[in-house]
């Protein structure tokens, strides 16, 4: 399974314009956000566009991700990202509302788990897609290791 050799922690802060969407059947959770001027590539200086930068949808996509292991984590326990394939289709421009979904997995293989991800424009055109890995490690232990890192 690619990705669950490393473990990295980050967090993530929900922003007030975030807004739960209903989640399309086939996804276990759905998250609408508009993209606002902090979220271009020209903000986030990873391009010279003033559309939805692709680190941005990264960071909307694993909070998804985030949001669908809980009921894979006992107490004591969280997640962390371990590896990132998405594909970023097309520009989503300042104003417009993007739908973040993600699909949890049947099943944890060891202590990995792979999401499946998408997000849509609101004509429904998907503008993004991939897969999201993500490691269930005791907290206190990661923590501790990460302040001897």
């Amino acid at each position: 399974m690619p990705g669950c050799t490393h473990l990295c922690g980050a967090t993530y802060r929900a922003a007030t314009r975030i807004t739960p969407a209903k989640p399309r059947p086939a996804y276990g959770i759905g998250v609408r956000y508009e993209v606002v001027e902090s979220d271009t590539a020209t903000a986030l200086g990873s391009g010279d566009v003033p559309v939805l930068a692709t680190p941005r949808l990264i960071a909307w996509m694993e909070a998804a991700t985030v949001a669908c292991a809980a009921s894979f984590i006992g107490a004591g326990q969280t997640t962390v990202g371990t590896a990132v394939r998405i594909e970023h289709r097309g520009p989503t421009p300042v104003g417009a509302s993007i739908e973040i979904a993600a699909e949890p997995p049947a099943a944890a293989v060891g202590h990995c788990l792979t999401f499946t991800v998408r997000a849509t424009d609101s004509s429904g055109k998907v503008v993004a897609s991939g897969e999201i890995d993500r490691a269930i490690v005791d907290r206190d232990r990661f923590l501790e290791a990460a302040s001897r890192a």
